[in-house]
């Protein structure tokens, strides 16, 4: 017989939200601690779901569905969250670069963040590079993710890089670009510390970059 912990990954694969849901309020109500329903509950489910994605087994629709199931029954435990101490495996700010109002890739670079353990601070679209300065030095954020779908605004993850050079906080932290039409020789190329193909691959790279093996 499965656990209870394991029912609650399997319903955030099928992206059974309504049962992730119900499922998160019994092992709450049996006093399961929140540290092992999203570990071994919400966590362990989003693995498979990326594990899956770069296999091609699974496509965005299934990864977003997915995610919705793993959001709302973390909006059930964020109050929790603090009380029982738990800490983030890392903070990264997100968004997408000035001049481009695309979201999906970027969203979804989120879900599978957050998924994965990390504390998400999500910047929106067209974000200026004095917002992702701002935001690395408000959220303390370990590292932030720069999307563009569009070739034309590319240049704008250069342009945030140099101004994180310029208040002296480069060092601090890492860069993560990604896109449709990025490239590793792009990233390289403006000095970007790590480049993801896809959502999946995003996670894998964040932890690599900030060194983290769990």
């Amino acid at each position: 017989m499965p656990s209870l912990l394991e029912n609650l990954a399997q319903y955030v694969i099928d992206g059974n939200a309504q049962k992730a849901k119900e499922t998160t309020d019994e092992a709450l109500a049996q006093n399961v601690p929140v540290a092992d329903i999203i570990n071994k509950g919400l966590v362990a489910g989003m693995q498979v779901v990326g594990q899956k994605f770069k296999c091609n087994e699974f496509y965005i629709p299934e990864v977003l569905i997915a995610a919705r199931a793993m959001k709302q029954s973390m909006e059930k435990l964020r109050p929790l969250i603090a009380e029982s101490g738990i800490q983030p495996i890392a903070r990264v700010a997100i968004g997408t670069v000035r001049g481009d109002l695309h979201d999906i890739g970027k969203n979804l670079v989120g879900m599978m963040l957050e998924g994965a353990g990390f504390e998400v601070i999500d910047l929106g679209t067209d974000v200026s590079p004095e917002k992702f300065v701002e935001a690395v030095r408000e959220h303390k954020a370990e590292a932030i993710g720069l999307s563009a779908l569009l070739t034309t605004t590319m240049p704008a993850m250069k342009e945030t890089i140099a101004a994180l050079e310029e208040a002296g906080l480069r060092d601090k932290v890492a860069v993560l670009v990604g896109g449709a039409p990025l490239t590793q020789a792009y990233a390289d190329e403006i000095g970007a510390d790590g480049y993801a193909p896809d959502a999946a691959s995003a996670v894998d790279t964040a932890k690599q970059l900030l060194r983290i093996t769990a």
